[in-house]
C-alpha cells in the first residue's frame, strides 16, 4: 500500500472515531470542523438552492468562474474567456492540469482529465428537465438555441467551449459563478444514478469520504488540486469534517470549548452572551475567538401591493405619498441598536444592498427617520394627523414579530394606525407569491452578484406567481432602463442604470427597506486564512489551521 494511501486511511480512522465520540479531533491532523444544525439534503450541485448544500459542494467542486471575496469574477476551471458577437457568445478556454477525484467511476478508479465535454454536459444536464434542476430557470432564458431546439453550448476541442446566448446579458458570468454551474463528470450520474446526491465526484479541493446521516460529513484533502496560493499548493487543510447537530445551544457550547472551529451567523440563545450592544464581541471572549463581520447582499423589507387589484380596493396603500409617509415613521438606526444588537446597517439608502459592488457605502437616497415629514405627507394624501385613513394591516412570522411592532408602534405616532397579523412562513411565502397580500415583510438574498438580481423584482413582466416582482410595480421608465442595463457591456454605464433604477423604487415606494444584513463569523484563534465575503460564501481552501 503507497504511503499516501496508508495515511488517509489512519485519517480517516480517526474521524470515524470521532463521528462516534463527539467533536474529537485526529492527532496531528488539520480537520476543519463545523456544524450543520439544518442539515444537508443533496451533494449534487444541481441542487444546491440552500445554504447547506451550497457551502458543502463548494468544498467538492468547481465551476468554470469563481467569486473572490471582492465578489469579482475570477479564473476557475476556465483560465480565460472571450466576449464575442457584441456580448451573445462566450468562448471559455480551459485549464489543462484539472482532473477529477478518483472514484469507482472511471477506469482503474483513477480520475481522469476534465475536458470541454465535460462542461457540455454538466450544463446541458441542469437544463435538462428530466434533472428537475432549480438552477435551470438561470440559463434556460438566457440560451440560444440551435435549428435542433438544443441550447447553444458546443464542445470546440478538449479545452474549449462556447456558449451562445439570444441577447446580450453582462451579468451572465456572475450566474455562471453559482453552484448549481459545477462540472461534473457523466461517467458518475451514469453509474450512481440519483444516488449521485450522496456520491459526489468533482475537481475540488476535497473529495467526498463518508456521510453518515444525521452524524458526520466527511470531506479528504484532494492532493491532486489544481490551486495555488502563496503558501503553497491548496488545500492546506487535511479534512473538513461537518456535523448535525440542531440545538445551536449546544454548537454554540462546543464551539466555547474549542470543539468546533467556526459558527456562522447569531442565534437568538446566545446573541447577548456574545456580543455587546453596539455589535462587538464580548470582551470576555478576546482573545479566545475572532469575530469576522461584513455587510451580506440580503436586504430586509416591508413590500406593498402596488398594482390596483381588488385586495386593494380602498387601500391607503395605493398613494405613494402613504407609502412613503411609511417609510419616514420610523427610527431604523434605534431599531438596529435595540433589536438587532447592530447587526445589520439600518436601511436608509435604496434597495440594493451597501455590500453589493458599486453599491458600498449607499450610494441611493433613502428614508431617515422624519416623523414631522410623515405627518405632511399624510395631510397631502388627505388623511391629516391620520383622521379617515384606514387600518392597515402588516403580515409577517413570528421571527420578525419584534421588528413588526417596533415599526406599528412608531407609524402610530404619526397617525398611521396600523396592526401586525403573524403567519405561519410556508403560508405567508404562498400568499405574497400568489399576490394576496397587500403589506408584507420580506427578504431578498442575492443569487449572484449583481445588483440586477435585486432591480429584477420591480421589472413588470416580472409579475409574480410567475416571477419574483411580489409588490407588482410596473414603471415604463423602469422597464427600458433594465432592458438596457442587461445588455450594457461598459460596467460604469450599467452601473449608472442601476443607480438611476434603484432610487427610482425609493421614490415610489413600493417598499419599506428595513435593513441590510451582516455575515458573522466566530472563529476559532487558531484558524487562519477563512475569508469573509457579502455572499456569504464558504471557501475552506485557504484555510491554515494550527495546534492551539
Amino acid at each position: 500500500m503507497c504511503k499516501h494511501k496508508y495515511i488517509l486511511l489512519v485519517l480517516l480512522a480517526f474521524i470515524l472515531s470521532a463521528c462516534q465520540s463527539g467533536f474529537e479531533k485526529p492527532e496531528g491532523k488539520t480537520v476543519f470542523r463545523y456544524n450543520e444544525s439544518a442539515g444537508i439534503t443533496s451533494l449534487d450541485p444541481a441542487f444546491a438552492r440552500d445554504q447547506a448544500n451550497i457551502w458543502a459542494t463548494n468544498q467538492i467542486f468547481n465551476g468554470l468562474v469563481q467569486l473572490d471575496d471582492k465578489l469579482l469574477v475570477q479564473a476557475a476551471l476556465a483560465k480565460s474567456w472571450e466576449v464575442l458577437d457584441s456580448g451573445r457568445t462566450y468562448i471559455f478556454y480551459l485549464r489543462n492540469d484539472v482532473y477529477f477525484h478518483n472514484n469507482a467511476c472511471f477506469k482503474d478508479s483513477i480520475g481522469r482529465k476534465m475536458l470541454a465535454t465535460d462542461v457540455e454536459y454538466s450544463l446541458k444536464r441542469i437544463l435538462d428537465i428530466k434533472t428537475l434542476s432549480p438552477g435551470a430557470v438561470w440559463l434556460s432564458n438566457l440560451l440560444q438555441k440551435d435549428s435542433n431546439e438544443q441550447y447553444a453550448i458546443k464542445t470546440i476541442n478538449d479545452s474549449m467551449v462556447s456558449i451562445k446566448l439570444k441577447q446580450a446579458f453582462s451579468p451572465f458570468l456572475g450566474r455562471l459563478s453559482m453552484q448549481y454551474f459545477s462540472i461534473i463528470p457523466e461517467e458518475a450520474v451514469k453509474l450512481y444514478g440519483k444516488d449521485f446526491a450522496r456520491h459526489p465526484v468533482g475537481t475540488g479541493p476535497f473529495y467526498f469520504k463518508l456521510w453518515k446521516e444525521g452524524v458526520k460529513l466527511v470531506l479528504l484533502k484532494n492532493e491532486n488540486y489544481f490551486e495555488y496560493d502563496s503558501l503553497g499548493q491548496l488545500p492546506h487543510l487535511d479534512a473538513v469534517a461537518i456535523s448535525f447537530i440542531i440545538d445551536k445551544q449546544s454548537v454554540f457550547l462546543e464551539f466555547v470549548k474549542g470543539n468546533v472551529d467556526f459558527i456562522s451567523g447569531i442565534d437568538p440563545s446566545y446573541k447577548d452572551e456574545l456580543l455587546q450592544g453596539d455589535g462587538s464581541l464580548n470582551p470576555k471572549y478576546n482573545g479566545k475567538f475572532k469575530l469576522l463581520s461584513n455587510p451580506y447582499l440580503n436586504t430586509e423589507y416591508l413590500g406593498i401591493m402596488v398594482e390596483d387589484i381588488e385586495i386593494m380596493k380602498d387601500s391607503p396603500l395605493r398613494l405613494r405619498k402613504i407609502r412613503q409617509a411609511i417609510n419616514y415613521s420610523f427610527d431604523r438606526k434605534k431599531m438596529m441598536r435595540y433589536l438587532r444588537n447592530n447587526i445589520g446597517i439600518a436601511g436608509n439608502y435604496g434597495f440594493v444592498p451597501v455590500g453589493m459592488p458599486g453599491f458600498e457605502g449607499g450610494v441611493t437616497k433613502g428614508y431617515n427617520y422624519n416623523p414631522d415629514k410623515a405627518r405632511q405627507l399624510l395631510s397631502e394624501a388627505g388623511f391629516s394627523n391620520g383622521i379617515g385613513m384606514p387600518k392597515i394591516t402588516l403580515s409577517t412570522t413570528a421571527a420578525y414579530l419584534d421588528i413588526c411592532k417596533y415599526i406599528q408602534q412608531q407609524a402610530e405616532q404619526v397617525g398611521i394606525s396600523m396592526e401586525v397579523d403573524v403567519n405561519q412562513a410556508a403560508a405567508l411565502r404562498q400568499m405574497i407569491a400568489n399576490s394576496k397580500m397587500p403589506f408584507f415583510r420580506g427578504s431578498w438574498i442575492a443569487d449572484y452578484a449583481d445588483p440586477e438580481n435585486y432591480l429584477a423584482l420591480f421589472y413588470s413582466p416580472n409579475f409574480c406567481p410567475a416571477g419574483a416582482n411580489y409588490t407588482h410595480y410596473s414603471n415604463v421608465e423602469y422597464d427600458r432602463m433594465y432592458e438596457q442595463a442587461r445588455g450594457e457591456t461598459d460596467f460604469q454605464k450599467r452601473l449608472e442604470l442601476y443607480r438611476k433604477m434603484d432610487q427610482m423604487i425609493m421614490n415610489d415606494a413600493p417598499v419599506v427597506v428595513l435593513y441590510y444584513d451582516k455575515v458573522l463569523r466566530f472563529v476559532q484563534n487558531n484558524v487562519n486564512g477563512l475569508g469573509i465575503n457579502s455572499m456569504n460564501l464558504l471557501v475552506l481552501k485557504n484555510i491554515v489551521k494550527t495546534n492551539p
